[in-house]
């Protein structure tokens, strides 16, 4: 099964304070030892070379071991070598191997809010011209909003590797229309809800969890985590609205105590029939639907739908290059392969979770991965979202911001006080 770990409490201003200095020290992209990157995607077959990088221990991570040999039968001098780990060891492990001397990882894989922080830091190098002489590649068959979180002051850093955006998963056999607005997803979850049966099975969890599911009400209720100019926007009537909302669908439709519920608990609630709607990670459709998932008999009665309003957060991992690592053009020869038309093919008829367009709407694809209307549905979830933060100090922001919504959810701080505070902790975080 694939599952989400939660996100742990960083002081990321002053992590990123010290990695920069460090960096500095080190050398940073100029560190000794490193070679400078070819940027020719076009990689030569007979090049050589040992790429080592450190994964979370999740399906995903499974699929790439499973599609090592087809590399190889391309590039049979480059070794992968994948070394696993939880999420709560991992931004460490990557920060210690890029300030080293000598990096213990030749290629990286990045959580979504660790890209700006690593490229600011000159940890990670642009891939803009790999990217422009690969033939064939077409970077922008993958969806938009995936690409944008790559993007650091006009440069590419990073490469998606699988997504996570949102989606609702309802139970089709209760509920004949997933709601399509946030008024009607209150009044659907309460008229779902029996003696016996939740709603929705929330998410309010202090810290990434309550931000990671309420804002997608927000974006439900026409407002946004930032406006056009990049300036955040969390005290507004619209935050107020989702916020209200969010707090009145808790109360009226929620598992009873489900304050501090995150993922597990939300899960096992709508499986068990305990609930009957969850906002969750697209791919988990696929999980409760199959036959030994642990929805048991409930399997087959689960359906995806975008975000009411249409829109919805979005998360990803992305491949990316130290700037210490000496294998360049051997890191993009897999990134290039495995990220591929024809390898996000294979990686999505293996179970992998899409980002580019096309595989969306591959016929073989729907026939041998989870069918045409899951594809289509995921399709929609991509190309209208938004990850929860953009720029520095993601991590300590979404705890911050996250801290907050929790806390008016308990009743410990008025909404009004709520959202004005978590505007000015994410304001003050990210401009640190």
């Amino acid at each position: 099964m694939k599952n989400r770990s939660l996100r742990r409490t960083t002081a990321v201003g002053a992590v990123v304070a010290a990695m920069s200095l460090t960096a500095a020290c080190s050398g940073g992209e100029g560190a000794p030892g490193a070679s400078a990157p070819s940027g020719n995607g076009e990689v030569a077959k007979d090049i050589q070379g040992t790429v080592r990088v450190l994964m979370e221990g999740v399906p995903d991570t499974d699929i790439v071991q499973g599609m090592l040999a087809g590399f190889n039968d391309e590039y049979p001098g480059v070794t992968v070598e994948i070394e696993t780990a939880v999420y709560d060891q991992m931004r460490d492990k990557y920060v210690a191997s890029f300030t080293a001397p000598e990096a213990s990882y030749d290629l990286a894989i990045l959580d979504n809010p660790w890209v700006g922080d690593f490229a600011k830091a000159g940890f990670v190098k642009p891939l803009d011209s790999y990217i422009d002489s690969t033939p064939d590649y077409d970077y922008e068959d993958i969806a938009a909003p995936l690409r944008k979180i790559n993007e650091v002051d006009g440069h590419i850093y990073g490469v998606p590797f699988y997504n996570y955006g949102l989606g609702l998963i309802y139970r089709s056999d209760l509920i004949d229309n997933p709601p399509a607005t946030l008024d009607e997803l209150v009044t659907v979850a309460q008229e779902s809800a029996t003696d016996g049966r939740a709603g929705i099975a929330m998410q309010p969890q202090r810290g990434y969890k309550a931000f990671e599911e309420w804002a997608n009400y927000l974006f439900a209720a026409g407002g946004s985590i930032y406006d056009d100019g990049g300036e955040i926007t969390l005290d507004t009537p619209e935050a107020k609205q989702a916020l209200e909302t969010y707090i009145d669908l808790y109360k009226s439709a929620a598992p009873d105590n489900s304050l501090n519920w995150a993922f597990d608990e939300a899960l096992r609630s709508v499986s068990s029939d305990k609930a009957a709607m969850m906002v969750s990670y697209n791919w988990m459709l696929p999980t409760l639907n199959a036959e030994d998932g642990p929805a048991g008999e409930l399997a087959g009665d689960f359906a995806l739908a975008t975000m009411p309003g249409g829109k919805q957060v979005l998360g990803s991992w992305n491949w990316a290059i130290p700037a210490n690592s000496e294998t360049d053009d051997a890191d993009w020869a897999f990134i290039s392969w495995l990220t591929s038309l024809d390898g996000e093919k294979l990686r999505v008829m293996a179970g992998g979770a899409p980002i580019r367009q096309s595989v969306l709407a591959d016929p073989e694809v729907a026939e041998k991965g989870f069918g045409a209307d899951y594809y289509k549905t995921v399709g929609e979830i991509l190309g209208n979202s938004a990850p929860l933060c953009q720029g520095a100090n993601c991590d300590e922001m979404i705890q911050a911001v996250g801290t907050e919504l929790n806390a008016a959810v308990a009743g410990q701080k008025s909404v009004d006080d709520a959202l004005a505070d978590a505007e000015a902790q994410a304001k003050r975080i990210q401009s640190s």
